[in-house]
């Protein structure tokens, strides 16, 4: 191997470039390949669907979305590609499709492709047959494993027509469509996942083992090199425990720069801004697809839907329930979005769901009963006691007794969110 130096500057080099993968990798094998984890969706080749609105009572995804309710789904590409069949659909819908880098391969929306039926080829990076008669897009992965975390709309509260939706995201493999004969490929000895291996030198035994489905892109050519000096070269046979104690010492403190770097990153990062994209939007950015992934695993992005909020208030203190707040936008403020925008509010630490009174998690342009001024502004009043009158009542966002969060989300933005212009109205102690 190389010097000490030149090894721990290759290690931080590499954790860079994995962090991602790694993060995704703890979900992939907690749902897809981990059948005893409670949040195991069935394996590989079809969709799990989430169709109940989530309470206070959903403590196991923090930051819960009641707008657009969850379908998993996890998909094998190496022995064929499959089909995936959507109905016409009436509301906002995506089924963005990732790579294990987390980088999007592309999208089935009501964003992209629209609001008609369809019917999408999604292939991995070795695959090169015909598409088959009928067939209205395709979206080729650079790895052999891809994710899914779809949502559809939950509109007017009905439940009955979310499910019929969702039940509607049909997967097909290839063949059962054109007749082809799949190849043969090996089962797959996945590693067992253990939290602290994403924080430990073990970090990097995993990482070898992803990059075996990771063909070199070449936006990529120069850091796999380097990390293949390493000996990281996608086999899978690459063990830290079999290193000498000076080598383990390199690629540990290399990892500590790694994780030293994101954290600095990740600090200053204020918005979603370039965080989520496609292959050409995301090429040779690790430091930003690292920060999405560590602040929003599967966000996407801003022109899709965009994500923005308050820990402080105008003043510059966290804010919580113990003083009552005002949020005001101006006609012009109001978020531009081409399908809806709401404003959730999570308890600090947990980001969770705040129990309240009316049941109401969410505010936005959607909400019933909502009230505008004169002028077109609307002001919504986050306050843990309800509003003494009924104006103020009908904004309320009702907020816990101690810490909070409020995170608002605007699907279809304008061309000032999907460019990171625009800026929301602060939250200010009410007056």
């Amino acid at each position: 191997m190389a010097d000490v130096e030149e090894l721990r500057s290759i290690a931080r080099d590499a954790y860079t470039f994995g962090y991602a993968m790694i993060e995704n990798y703890r979900t992939l094998h907690e749902q897809a390949v981990d059948a005893s984890d409670p949040r195991y969706t069935g394996g590989f080749g079809l969709f799990r669907h989430y169709s109940e609105p989530f309470t206070p009572d959903n403590t196991d995804i923090v930051t819960p979305n009641n707008d657009t309710p969850y379908s998993w789904g996890w998909f094998d590409l190496r022995a064929e590609p499959v089909v995936v069949t959507v109905p016409a659909i009436d509301r906002f819908y995506i089924l963005p499709f990732h790579d294990l880098y987390t980088v999007y391969a592309g999208y089935v929306s009501a964003a992209t492709t629209g609001t008609a039926p369809g019917k999408y080829l999604l292939a991995g990076p070795s695959w090169s047959g015909e598409t088959p008669a009928g067939i209205d897009g395709v979206i080729t992965a650079s790895t052999d494993f891809v994710g899914c975390l779809g949502r559809t709309s939950f509109t007017d509260g009905d439940l009955q027509e979310l499910r019929r939706i969702q039940q509607s995201y049909i997967v097909t493999p290839l063949h059962e469509i054109d007749g082809s004969t799949p190849q043969s490929v090996e089962a797959v000895d996945w590693p067992a996942w253990d939290e602290s291996a994403a924080t430990d030198i073990r970090f990097f035994d995993i990482l070898d083992f992803l990059l075996r489905f990771a063909p070199v892109l070449e936006e990529d050519r120069e850091v796999r090199e380097r990390m293949k000096s390493l000996g990281l070269d996608g086999t899978g046979r690459f063990r830290t425990a079999d290193l000498g104690d000076s080598d383990r010492a390199a690629l540990l403190q290399g990892l500590h720069d790694g994780v030293d770097h994101l954290e600095q990153v990740a600090s200053s990062t204020a918005s979603s801004t370039g965080l989520f994209g496609t292959r050409e939007e995301m090429s040779g950015a690790y430091d930003h697809r690292n920060v999405g992934a560590k602040k929003g695993l599967y966000g996407l992005p801003p022109a899709i839907a965009w994500y923005g909020g308050w820990l402080v208030d105008a003043e510059g203190q966290r804010i919580s329930g113990r003083t009552e707040y005002t949020i005001t936008f101006t006609a012009e403020q109001l978020p531009r979005a081409r399908f809806f925008w709401s404003a959730t509010l999570y308890t600090l630490p947990e980001r969770l769901l705040s129990a309240n009174e009316i049941d109401r998690y969410s505010i936005g342009d959607r909400t019933e009963g909502i009230r505008y001024g004169d002028d077109g502004s609307l002001t919504l009043y986050v306050q843990n006691r309800r509003p003494e009158s009924d104006e103020e009542a009908a904004n309320w966002l009702p907020a816990p007794e101690g810490a909070f969060t409020v995170i608002i989300r605007a699907y279809g933005g304008d061309t000032a969110i999907a460019e990171g212009t625009y800026q929301l109205p602060p939250i200010a102690p009410k007056r």
